[in-house]
């Protein structure tokens, strides 16, 4: 007997980090581009400041995606947004700037588009990242058609956003599936399980649909993949390929 599947009000196209490689990831401008490629659906990383400011960031220094250097985690909000996000993707978007949490929220929730928010902790402050993101979401999005979705890596984060929001959707994000994940998602109570694209299977897919829950696939970039997963029936594909890969593709 298959279970019933939680609801999802979600498309299965989801632009990776806002804009995909279109956009410096994780800004407004990379939010922007996304919409503009018909996506209604963004995924990006969300992580604390020194001076616990909610800030959208993937890495745990600011080296990549910025003129700036060091760990996030020993920068106040007011040094982060003296940094240019914009330059090392190109000239077009020099001097873009780090954008808060609440900054994405009001700008997704007032262009009807959904969240998938990832908690990605500074090191060591996992529970306090996810409790901090997930009663953020509770204010952000009170009264919002569409409730964000929130993930991490961080098993510690989920369990704390659970703790503080459950009533907040949740999905476990994975490196590798591993051989619990049904006991992981019943421990978190997730609705969702998000997998490597390269670990996705019919089998899987089918095997967490029977076991009553969603899959959605990190990071599928080329279109015959996409395509084919889903054919299979997955719930979601976060794409860095907006152009190819995207609804009305």
């Amino acid at each position: 007997m298959t279970a019933k599947l939680p609801s999802w009000p979600y498309s299965r196209y989801i632009a990776h980090r806002g804009g995909g490689r279109l956009a410096p990831e994780n800004t407004l401008a990379a939010m922007r581009v996304g919409a503009e490629h018909g996506f209604t659906m963004f995924e990006y990383d969300v992580k604390l400041s020194r001076d616990n400011v909610l800030v959208l960031m993937h890495d745990d220094n600011v080296d990549r995606t910025s003129n700036g250097q060091g760990p996030a985690a020993d920068k106040t909000y007011a040094e982060l947004a003296q940094l240019d996000f914009g330059s090392w993707h190109s000239a077009a978007y020099a001097g873009e700037p780090l954008p808060t949490f609440a900054a994405v929220a009001r700008y997704t929730v007032a262009n009807h588009i959904a969240s998938n928010v990832e908690i990605k902790p500074c090191p060591g402050r996992e529970a306090e990242t996810g409790a901090a993101v997930a009663l953020a979401c509770k204010q952000l999005w009170a009264g919002a058609s569409t409730p964000p979705l929130l993930s991490s890596f961080a098993e510690e984060a989920l369990q704390a956003a659970l703790e503080v929001a459950p009533e907040i959707p949740r999905a476990l994000l994975v490196e590798k599936v591993p051989a619990d994940w049904r006991e992981r998602l019943v421990k978190y109570d997730c609705v969702a399980l998000n997998i490597n694209q390269k670990d996705a299977t019919r089998e899987l897919i089918d095997a967490v649909h029977a076991a009553g829950y969603r899959i959605a696939a990190w990071t599928v970039n080329d279109p015959e993949r996409a395509r084919l997963l889903l054919d299979w029936g997955i719930d979601g594909i976060f794409t860095d390929e907006l152009a190819a890969i995207r609804p009305a593709a």
